[in-house]
């Protein structure tokens, strides 16, 4: 047998043990979240904790820090609209008040609708100078289709702007296109089955058109195929070519269409170690990029923060939750470690 013949056989058999029940952790667990739904959720019992922190003596952090970062995003709306029902009160803006800097910019974050926040955060990638424009991306990239859809909509409701006309206006060349394309939505989903002649077709077509005057098809194939067809693309195009498609984005592009294209096959070849590696650099700064700390933890505590905090150690030697007592600073550091959960030995 081949060497080819011998790795395409290895990748086979690692393909169909993936598809097995015992392999499939979100099957085991039910969810790779760290935050999961209360079971003990009683409405009355946390508006009444919530009012006693903030009307007490002083204003109780942990107490609120301890309700919000407990519940599921669901929950939480459940109990903004108890509060408001009990006390004729916002809930919202009663603990904007009550509070400061980065802990209130996490509690709005906590308990906006999910969409709301991913539409204030692709806005001020489009729109804000020097915001660096890989936020949109990892949104437009990262979100599951009615997610990204309740996301454009909330963007459309907030601004009175559609996305589309928005990245139009502040981007060009690939990114732009990128963008444009996965706003559509159209991603074809995982059936179950592998076309390993429509794969073939893909690394052929990639190895005809390396060079920036074939930036469509590049865009059509990282947005258009599925994320299980594209490792397999990405793993064939290096048995054929004995470099990976990153290095022959490398070599082939430059400026942001080689940066835009490196971050998307970062999220399509494994999305945890993606964010992993967003965490790490947040973390290594000066001053902590705040920003990209709340909005990894809030958006993924319940969907895979587990896998994000595994290859976090995995890579960096050292557990996400110890980076971030040891870099964390002021009132959101209790918050941010909460919904980090524990450490991982």
């Amino acid at each position: 047998m081949s060497v080819t013949g011998e790795v395409m056989q290895s990748s086979l058999t690692q393909e169909i043990l993936s598809h097995l029940g015992l392999a499939n952790k979100t099957a085991a667990w039910g969810t790779l979240g760290t935050l999961r739904t209360f079971l003990s959720f009683g409405v009355d019992k946390d508006v009444h904790r919530l009012l006693r922190a903030i009307t007490g003596q002083g204003v109780d952090h942990s107490a609120i820090i301890d309700v919000l970062t407990n519940r599921s995003r669901e929950q939480r709306q459940l109990l903004s609209r108890a509060f408001w029902e009990r006390t004729q009160q916002d809930l919202l803006k009663s603990l904007q008040a009550a509070l400061s800097g980065n802990l209130e910019r996490i509690v709005v974050a906590l308990l906006q609708p999910a969409a709301q926040s991913d539409a204030q955060e692709l806005r001020m990638a489009l729109k804000t100078s020097g915001f660096a424009k890989d936020v949109a991306l990892e949104i437009l990239a990262t979100r599951a289709l009615p997610q990204l859809q309740e996301c454009l909509a909330a963007y459309k409701l907030h601004f009175q702007a559609e996305a589309e006309e928005d990245i139009k206006s502040e981007t060009t060349s690939i990114l732009q296109d990128l963008l444009l394309a996965l706003a559509k939505g159209s991603r074809e989903s995982y059936c179950g089955i592998t076309d390993y002649n429509l794969a073939e077709q893909d690394v052929q077509a990639l190895q005809r058109g390396e060079g920036p005057s074939t930036e469509r098809l590049w865009v059509l194939i990282f947005t258009q195929r599925n994320p299980e067809h594209l490792r397999r693309v990405f793993d064939l195009y290096q048995w054929r070519t004995g470099r990976s498609l990153e290095e022959a984005v490398r070599h082939h592009f430059n400026g942001d269409a080689q940066a835009a294209l490196l971050n998307l096959a970062s999220v399509v070849r494994n999305t945890p170690l993606y964010f992993a590696d967003k965490l790490h650099q947040s973390l290594q700064q000066p001053e902590p990029n705040y920003q990209v700390l709340m909005r990894i933890l809030i958006s993924r505590c319940e969907i895979d923060l587990l896998s994000i905090r595994a290859e976090f150690k995995k890579k960096f030697g050292k557990s996400l939750y110890s980076s971030l007592q040891d870099a964390v600073k002021g009132d959101c550091r209790q918050a941010l470690l909460a919904l980090c959960r524990a450490e991982d030995l």
